[in-house]
């Protein structure tokens, strides 16, 4: 029998941190496999502008929403002919291109839900010459669910253990979990968000010392966390509102952060409030584990908030079940959510759902993804 030629598939995603575009290469022809990786950093103005976008309450022109639409499909499109140029491949061995694009508010709860992501697909498939699939949030959203989280679905097909039950932690900027009871269980899997993961520690951080992120949390480290400020962050009805659920940077901003810290009759450093942000994280993923996925044996961890060795330490010493890092079971923190989006496209292109109901809340399962052909 002939060997099967390679299906090539490469994945997109630049996520709530803001910090740039992950590309992945990957091989479908059976499970996912990475054949190469590319991140660009996104221009600090362009940065910049993302993170006005994202506030609560932004007022915008359709000419500069649609002009930011534009350049960031052209970013998106440069990025993957600069991956393609590194792998000598050309744009003909790529079955799609599965683009997540940038959110800039979701309001899955609103009387007229919707999720709104930048980086418009017309212009990457123009580019680069490859089908492009996008706007993967709506169509679940339209059947009922919150349209997010998405890579769920995928840690259940790579990640489930047949006797292990396991908890997949994303931590980018806002922080989600994926809930996989071994397979002879027979239980479904599950998941949710679990509120903010890097992006106030992102935000804070930028706000008192200019600096994009709190680099393995060593800021942090050098403070200490305060209950009275964790106490009135974890006040929030979003940490005790039953799942499905989902968040965004626009609902855990830099003003829901201020307006709370203003209530407090102390103040304090703003090491002390950047310590005790990461341990918000931390024991937000954490009371989200204990209370839904009590029988968990395993946790990995993936997403850039892998990298922070303060929020590590953190969830640690709360003595859950063994903390390890995805590239345990062979993918890297930073490659996952990439890898994902490749994943789905093939989904979308094969008429395949792509929700997990399960997770979004979703009425039915449907296939995600408009697909822009080239």
């Amino acid at each position: 029998m002939p060997t099967p030629l390679p299906e090539y598939y490469i994945g997109i995603m630049s996520g709530t941190s803001l910090d740039g575009i992950d590309i992945a290469l990957v091989e479908m022809t059976n499970d996912p496999t990475l054949v190469d990786f590319h991140y660009s950093p996104f221009p600090h103005d362009i940065r910049s502008l993302l993170n006005a976008f994202c506030q609560p309450n932004h007022l915008t022109s359709p000419q500069k929403l649609g002009q930011l639409d534009s350049q960031l499909g052209e970013l998106f499109a440069t990025s993957v002919n600069e991956l393609l140029a590194k792998t000598h491949l050309s744009p003909h061995k790529i079955r799609a291109i599965g683009c997540h694009g940038q959110t800039i508010h979701h309001a899955p709860d609103s009387q007229y839900p919707f999720s709104m992501q930048l980086g418009n697909p017309n212009v990457i498939a123009e580019r680069t010459g490859i089908t492009t699939v996008a706007d993967f949030r709506r169509r679940d959203i339209a059947a009922g669910g919150q349209g997010a989280p998405l890579v769920p679905y995928f840690h259940e097909a790579i990640f489930q253990h047949p006797k292990e039950n396991r908890v997949i932690v994303n931590i980018g900027g806002i922080a989600n979990i994926t809930i996989l009871p071994s397979q002879q269980s027979g239980s479904v899997s599950s998941g949710f968000d679990t509120g903010p993961g890097n992006t106030l520690l992102d935000q804070w951080i930028y706000k008192t010392k200019q600096q994009p992120y709190d680099q393995s949390g060593l800021w942090a480290q050098s403070g200490q966390p305060q209950p009275e400020i964790i106490k009135l962050l974890k006040s929030d009805p979003f940490f005790t509102q039953a799942p499905p659920k989902s968040s965004g940077r626009e609902y855990f901003s830099l003003d829901w952060l201020t307006d709370r810290l203003g209530q407090l009759n102390t103040t304090y450093a703003p090491e002390d409030i950047q310590a005790s942000l990461t341990l918000l994280t931390a024991q937000t993923i954490a009371d989200a584990i204990t209370h839904y996925a009590p029988d968990t044996d395993r946790i990995y961890i993936c997403g850039g908030g892998a990298h922070n060795t303060t929020l590590i330490a953190n969830m640690k010493a709360l003595r859950l079940s063994p903390i390890e890092l995805t590239s345990a079971l062979g993918i890297n923190p930073n490659h996952v959510e990439a890898i994902a989006f490749a994943w789905l496209a093939k989904r979308c292109l094969d008429k395949k759902p792509g929700n997990l109901t399960s997770v979004t809340g979703a009425s039915h399962p449907v296939i995600l993804g408009a697909i822009y052909q080239h």
